[in-house]
């Protein structure tokens, strides 16, 4: 299954709307790779394993459920997240990439890839698991505008330990 869709992040016509900049669009987007737990509800803990300046390893703790994934950073560009199979879970990736058509008119394109199959009796979830991803992501973007609001993605201070304290 490939799923695609864009948020728009700066709407520049409307005058009410908060206008994020691409650090603080970015320090999100990052954030939400080091601190899974604030952007995913139901995770009982996370824990990376192995970071460096343009990747890291994480297993994502669902109590009975862990997963292991990579995460690769293009900094200030998009971020690829891989799940190989484990388990009962199939290989997934998802690609989130920040894209700039006109100066400050950010949007952020989500790309999912699965093994899934698109007919049969197991494509009958994938409207389900679209519509789940794009809820997520929607979120994910509601709390990257709370964060930068509240000026928590403004610097390079910007982790997860200030936001979960």
């Amino acid at each position: 299954m490939r799923f695609e869709h864009l948020i728009e992040v700066n709407n520049l016509e409307d005058p009410r709307a908060d206008v994020l900049s691409r650090e603080q669009l970015w320090n999100g987007l990052l954030l939400r790779a080091k601190a899974p737990s604030l952007f995913i509800p139901h995770m009982d803990g996370f824990a990376i394993v192995e970071e460096s300046d343009n990747a890291l390893t994480r297993t994502l703790d669902f109590g009975k459920f862990k997963v292991n994934d990579r995460v690769d950073f293009v900094p200030m560009e998009k971020l690829h997240f891989h799940i190989p199979a484990q388990g009962e879970i199939m290989e997934s990736r998802l690609e989130i990439a920040i894209e700039e058509p006109f100066p400050d008119r950010f949007f952020l394109r989500f790309i999912y890839e699965d093994s899934a199959a698109e007919e049969g009796p197991e494509a009958m979830y994938n409207d389900f698991r679209r519509s789940a991803y794009k809820e997520m992501d929607v979120d994910s973007m509601r709390l990257i505008r709370q964060f930068a609001s509240q000026g928590r993605l403004d610097g390079p201070e910007t982790n997860e330990k200030t936001l979960l304290s």
